[in-house]
């Protein structure tokens, strides 16, 4: 597929990943391909990268939760849907303290929440069981082929809760 991502950085600390750029193109366009979108397929998205209290203000105003999250997704809807697929933000504070505490690299769990909002954006979902079940099949198969550790191996799957 022909990939477009737009990043924007607003909190100062996701400067400790080095080629955040890279690592964002890499994780969507994995998650398109498990998707089966099409190789030429042209596709955009944009990627938000904010501290807790951006992505709180998110929540609250768009989903009616008053906290922090680690990823939210916003499909495009309508025109241009097809290839506009929406934008995802990633919070540094959530994200880094989740990572921490799975004893994960930085860098491997912000993958693991592009691709997971990238599917997202194509419409998956973890709602039911069985949804989430063949989501997180396709995020490890993503992971996979960014040769990244399964997100879900060795304990109970986790739930990325909104």
């Amino acid at each position: 597929m022909s990939l477009t991502v737009e990043l924007a950085v607003e909190d100062p600390s996701w400067a400790a990943i080095p080629d955040l750029q890279a690592l964002v193109e890499g994780a969507a366009a994995a998650a398109l391909a498990e998707a089966g979108v099409a190789p030429d397929e042209p596709m955009e998205l944009s990627c938000l990268f904010c501290g807790d209290d951006a992505i709180r203000a998110l929540n609250a105003q768009w989903r009616g939760k008053d906290k922090p999250t680690n990823v939210l997704s916003f499909p495009t809807e309508g025109p241009g849907a097809e290839v506009l697929l929406g934008d995802i933000a990633v919070a540094w504070g959530t994200v880094a303290r989740e990572a921490e505490a799975e004893g994960r690299r930085v860098e491997d769990h912000v993958a693991h929440l592009v691709i997971h909002g990238t599917l997202h954006l194509l419409g998956e979902d973890h709602e039911v069981e069985a949804e989430a079940e063949a989501m997180e099949a396709l995020e490890t198969r993503a992971m996979a082929r960014l040769g990244l550790p399964d997100p879900y191996a060795g304990s109970e799957p986790m739930r990325i809760v909104p």
